[in-house]
């Protein structure tokens, strides 16, 4: 096989776990724009309008390359529209546009030939390119399955002669919710059958040399896509195979939460120096994806050269791996560590603290007439006041945080709790009998401050970073209280400082999400942590957001990893030219009269190529069919086909009746 630019990890799924180190692939050619390589990490998306309408398509091209896409993908369901992308691009460089198209296909060979004869790049799904979906358990023995694979191979291979050919590069592109019947009945709906799906296709095209690939790894789940991405290198490389990655979490949905997700997602990877292109997937026009995508991936931009010029560190020694081996915290208090949820901190020190009404930001809405508090699904658990006094009482179940020198001269210390240094916990005179709160850094375990620790099972740490690989940093505290046996509960601490988070953000700000830039630095930091199992609780501290916003982001990070539901999920697709219906209206509708249902996960898909299977593990789904036709799913069972759009969402309203779970919107429960 050709083994130019194959590079061997010294372990696991990156370079390092607790420097930078970006995962060296080889560079693939996608027209004039390169990537893999020394490339930076490149940006696209991915049209929405019908491909028979040319100048609609590009019109929109344009506004994407505009706002900084460096490919756009177009849907080509059939050979017609595969055809038409020739006109596409004739417009496109008669106004002066050469951006690379690529061409979405999923179950039409014949168009992607067609197609690969184009545009710069094609991209296949080997869930449906070759294989059926019909949710079939099938027993293959050996000789069947291999017998498949070779049916797979002289289907595929005169894509990939053409492809040759051509010149034109190929993402093969697996997607969670689009596994075949084929690899699922052999490897069950797992990354592994996710990273084998694809490896089955990469071998096709090396035994026909053709190296010119990309590989994606897609979920609606970030715990799921993280795993499949770092199993397809571990993967390849035991194959020598080192292709770009394409990072993408599939039907995001819109507006935070879909950022949010994103970010989960897409961040983790890059933080290990994984991915070399990235597309989020939102519920809106796409060249609102761009600045989100773009914020993503210039945050590495200098990472490594701010590392190198940070102070070479005295460290203790890493063992283990927080993946495979999750750090398991005792749990205190009956509040926190265990198998608990992960709770939440908010600073309320800088707020007016004469007014109840201020609780309102952080989930408790004083009722002035009653003189009661009433909480709801995203209500903090703790709130933190410094060596601040509030004149009102606050509500009985929240818990406060108080400096040592503060909570030491309080009278009443009822759910009042210490915050210390290591120093002062250990210069202490008293300790609360039942919480006590430590601030340190990774940097502190090797300070005789540590070393002197008396830690007992009352003990919680809130862990910070001054580190600009704080999210590694962090993750190697808990490999480091893993190795000398300590195992109290962590909660996890990133700063966000004023001069950086304050005022517009030029480019990488949203008109809708003023705060886009916390919304995703904070879900990578946090994220990348909590989806492999670190933290007991997290703290964003950034003085420029607004309280509400910060509360908001906590539990939309808590949500996006799967950590802690307290709101509706919507995997919603982002659209494109097979979409049936308006997908950002209709996820708007559906939104306004189920967000109230905690915990449920309803799909939103704009065409039977999304839906059922790329919405995976949603409990309920409502799918497009037909032109006004929608029909409605529980799980991945069809309920009501050809439903008129007008009824859809009562019809879909009424089956989640009938199944128990649905409940009436109503004020928050009473304190």
């Amino acid at each position: 096989m050709d083994t130019k630019n194959a590079i061997i990890l010294p372990g696991g799924y990156c370079n390092s776990k607790t420097s930078y180190s970006r995962f060296l692939t080889r560079e693939v050619t996608v027209g004039d724009i390169p990537m893999g390589g020394d490339h930076p990490i490149r940006i696209q998306s991915m049209t929405t309008v019908d491909t028979m309408d040319t100048l609609g398509s590009v019109e929109q091209t344009i506004r994407m390359v505009d706002a900084g896409c460096e490919y756009v993908r177009i849907t080509a369901p059939s050979i017609k529209e595969a055809e038409n992308l020739a006109n596409i691009k004739k417009e496109l460089k008669m106004r002066g546009y050469d951006v690379p198209l690529v061409a979405d296909i999923h179950f039409t060979p014949n168009a992607a030939e067609v197609a690969a004869r184009i545009v710069e790049k094609v991209r296949i799904n080997p869930g449906n390119y070759a294989d059926k979906k019909k949710f079939d358990q099938i027993e293959y023995t050996d000789v069947a399955y291999q017998g498949e694979l070779e049916r797979i191979y002289k289907k595929f291979a005169p894509l990939v002669k053409i492809c040759q050919e051509y010149g034109t590069a190929m993402r093969i592109g697996t997607n969670h919710g689009s596994l075949s019947d084929r690899i699922m009945s052999r490897y069950g709906d797992t990354p592994e059958g996710m990273v084998e799906s694809a490896l089955e296709f990469i071998r096709i095209c090396e035994d026909l040399r053709f190296y010119n690939l990309v590989v994606s790894m897609k979920s609606s789940n970030p715990q799921v896509m993280v795993r499949a991405y770092r199993l397809l290198v571990e993967k390849m490389v035991e194959e020598n195979m080192n292709y770009p990655l394409h990072l993408g979490v599939t039907e995001a949905g819109d507006g935070e939460d879909g950022r949010v997700k994103s970010a989960v997602g897409i961040g983790t990877l890059l933080e290990d120096g994984l991915g070399d292109t990235i597309r989020v997937s939102l519920t809106e026009e796409p060249e609102n994806e761009i600045p989100v995508a773009r914020a993503l991936a210039n945050r590495y931009a200098d990472r490594k050269k701010q590392q190198e010029s940070t102070a070479a560190r005295e460290l203790v020694n890493l063992s283990g791996h927080t993946d495979t081996n999750p750090y398991e915290a005792l749990e205190v208090n009956a509040f926190i560590g265990g198998s608990l949820v992960p709770r939440v901190v908010a600073d309320i020190s800088r707020e007016n603290l004469k007014d109840p009404f201020i609780l309102t930001a952080v989930g408790y809405r004083y009722d002035a007439l009653n003189d009661k508090y009433h909480m709801g699904d995203q209500s903090v658990d703790f709130v933190y006041l410094g060596s601040q006094l509030p004149s009102f009482t606050l509500p009985g179940n929240l818990k406060v945080l108080y400096d040592y020198d503060t909570w030491k001269n309080l009278k009443d210390k009822a759910n009042k709790h210490p915050v210390y240094t290591l120093k002062s916990f250990q210069d202490a005179e008293v300790h609360d009998p039942s919480l006590n709160l430590i601030i340190l850094t990774n940097d502190d375990l090797a300070g005789a401050y540590f070393a002197n620790l008396q830690i007992d099972n009352t003990v919680v740490f809130i862990l910070g970073t001054n580190q600009p690989h704080g999210m590694a940093d962090q993750r190697q505290f808990f490999n480091n209280m893993q190795a000398i046996g300590v195992n109290n509960p962590v909660i996890i601490k990133r700063s966000y400082p004023v001069a950086e988070f304050s005022g517009p953000i030029g480019d990488i700000m949203h008109p809708e999400e003023p705060i886009s830039k916390i919304q995703l630095y904070a879900a990578t930091d946090m994220g990348a942590l909590l989806v492999d199992g670190l933290g007991s609780g997290i703290w964003i501290d950034s003085p420029a957001t607004p309280l509400d916003k910060l509360v908001s982001l906590s539990f939309g990070i808590l949500q996006a990893t799967r950590s802690r539901i307290s709101k509706t999920e919507y995997i919603s697709c982002p659209s494109c030219g097979r979409t049936l219906f308006d997908l950002q209206e209709t996820t708007q509708m559906i939104r306004s009269r189920t967000n109230h249902l905690k915990g449920l996960k309803i799909g939103i898909m704009g065409c039977i190529v999304n839906g059922p299977g790329e919405m995976a593990d949603a409990d309920y789904g409502y799918v497009g069919a037909g032109p006004d036709k929608i029909t409605l799913y529980r799980g991945k069972e069809v309920v009501k086909r050809n439903v008129s759009s007008a009824n859809a969402l009562d019809e879909l309203i009424e089956i989640i009746k009938s199944d128990g779970l649905w409940v009436n919107e109503e004020s928050d429960d009473n304190l």
